[in-house]
C-alpha cells in the first residue's frame, strides 16, 4: 500500500482496518513530489494516491476502484444490484460533486497556506462544497447512512473528506458527519 495521509488514503486505510486485512503502508509525500519519481511512476503513470501493489505484483489506482476490490463480497458493497448501483451512485458523486471542491479548497487553505494567486479558485469552491454538503445532508436527514441500513463503502468514501471540511473553511468544527456509526 502507498499513500499518505490524504483522504483518498484514508478511505483505503478505513475499509482494511474494518475488514481487518493485513498490509503494509508506505508513506508518499505528494508535497515533496514523491509521487512523480521514476519508481511510483512504473506503478501508477498517472502519480497520484493511493496505488495499491497486490500480494502478486497487480497494482490498483483510484481510491474507488480500490475500496470497489476489497468491499466486494463483504458487508460494504451490497449484493443487491440496485442497492450496489446506488452505492456506486454516491462513489460517483463524492469524485465528481464533493472531492474537487473539499479537498481541494482543504489544500489550499491547509497545505499551501491561501496563497494569492489560488484565492479566486479557492472562494469559487466554496459553493459546490456547500451543495455537496447540502446534498449528504439530505439522505442523512432520512436514513442513518448513505445507502441501506448499514455502512457502505460510499458512507466511508463520502467520510475521508467530509470529516475535515473545516479545515477547507466548509463548515465549523462542531459538525460530526455520520454521527457516531463511522468510527
Amino acid at each position: 500500500m502507498r499513500g499518505n495521509a490524504a483522504g483518498n488514503c484514508l478511505k483505503i486505510k478505513l475499509l482494511l482496518s474494518f475488514l481487518g486485512i493485513e498490509h503494509q503502508w508506505k508513506h508518499v509525500n505528494i508535497l515533496d513530489n514523491e509521487t512523480k519519481t521514476t519508481e511510483f511512476l512504473a506503478l501508477n503513470p498517472n502519480g497520484k494516491i493511493p496505488t495499491v501493489v497486490l500480494n502478486d505484483g497487480r497494482v490498483l489506482c483510484e481510491s474507488n476502484a480500490i475500496l470497489e476490490y476489497f468491499a466486494k463480497n463483504t458487508p460494504y458493497l451490497p449484493k443487491d444490484s440496485y442497492q450496489r448501483a446506488k452505492v456506486y451512485e454516491w462513489l460517483f458523486f463524492e469524485q465528481y460533486s464533493h472531492e474537487p471542491y473539499i479537498a481541494v479548497a482543504r489544500f489550499i487553505q491547509k497545505y499551501q497556506g491561501m496563497p494569492e494567486h489560488r484565492l479566486e479558485e479557492y472562494k469559487s469552491l466554496q459553493s459546490g462544497g456547500h451543495k455537496a454538503l447540502q446534498i449528504m445532508e439530505l439522505q442523512l436527514s432520512k436514513s442513518k447512512f448513505l445507502v441501506g441500513g448499514s455502512i457502505s463503502i460510499a458512507d466511508i468514501a463520502l467520510y475521508a473528506y467530509t470529516h475535515v471540511a473545516d479545515e477547507g473553511a466548509l463548515l465549523n468544527k462542531s459538525w460530526e458527519p455520520f454521527g457516531s456509526a463511522m468510527i
